[in-house]
């Protein structure tokens, strides 16, 4: 399926994950797009990327900076990418937010793909 209209070309998204008991937990992040897919960079320490380990469906929705949801939850599927795949994500996210070229580079920053499902 490809990036629904209301995501693509936004500055932010909220990725809502599930905890183990089913409840949601909405983060707005940084993204970049390429191919019908989304891109973000987060810790291997972080909430998200445990949840993202234990149950790869979530839901994205476009937001503000702050998290405030604007538009519709569409249902997709969270990747933890391979080390050989970080270069493409991290020049994709890097050419959207010049912030994000600075160096922030920590040992246990991931990359994860998101790909949206009927």
């Amino acid at each position: 399926m490809p990036i629904p209209a209301e995501i693509s070309g936004q500055k932010y998204i909220s990725l809502t994950t599930f905890r183990k008991t089913g409840v949601l937990v909405r983060t707005p992040l940084w993204f970049a797009e390429a191919d019908g897919k989304l891109y973000f960079m987060t810790r291997s320490d972080s909430g998200k990327y445990k949840r993202i380990r234990n149950n790869p469906k979530v839901l994205v929705a476009p937001c503000t900076m702050r998290g405030t949801v604007i538009g519709p939850d569409f249902q997709a599927t969270a990747r933890i990418l391979a080390l050989e795949q970080w270069p493409a994500a991290k020049r994709l996210i890097q050419q959207k937010y010049w912030l994000a070229r600075l160096p922030f580079w920590s040992s246990k920053n991931e990359f994860v793909e998101v790909e949206f499902r009927n």
